[in-house]
């Protein structure tokens, strides 16, 4: 199966579908989602601080990495119309800017009674997880 293809309704998902979406994090992404959430921990903007800290440098908002699971469901896996109903998330490692995170979604389960779908949702860097969790989505049904 393609990670290109959206699966729009309930009855075609299958468990072991999977979709993927990468994007290299920039300056500039740290910075406006600084600016939306509000969040401006010194350890995202300020490389004297962050120096200090565990991480020896900058890193990205957690939830910077974490909105790119949301990508996926929104645009490839299930696609346009899921409704997120929660969501799970262990922070593995630290993202920094430069690096390019990779969000990858694999449903793992379905209730047919609710149309929700869960899921397995990992964002990696060069292969490595720095985010692990899982999801539960509402997904559109033809009937």
């Amino acid at each position: 199966m393609s990670d290109d293809v959206i699966l729009n309704y309930y009855e075609d998902i299958e468990v072991g579908h999977k979709a993927s979406f990468g994007k290299t994090i920039t300056e500039a992404d740290i910075l406006m989602f600084a600016g939306v959430s509000g969040d401006t921990n010194p350890v995202h903007l300020n490389q004297e601080y962050a120096e200090t800290t565990m991480f020896k440098g900058r890193i990205a908002h957690g939830m910077l990495s974490a909105a790119l699971i949301s990508t996926v469901f929104g645009t490839k896996l299930p696609g346009p119309g899921c409704i997120y109903v929660g969501q799970s998330l262990k922070f593995k490692a630290p993202v920094r800017i430069g690096d390019t995170v990779t969000a990858t979604v694999e449903c793992t389960g379905k209730l047919d009674d609710k149309k929700f779908c869960t899921f397995r949702t990992v964002c990696t860097v060069g292969g490595k997880t720095v985010i692990d969790g899982e999801a539960t989505l509402m997904v559109p049904s033809r009937g």
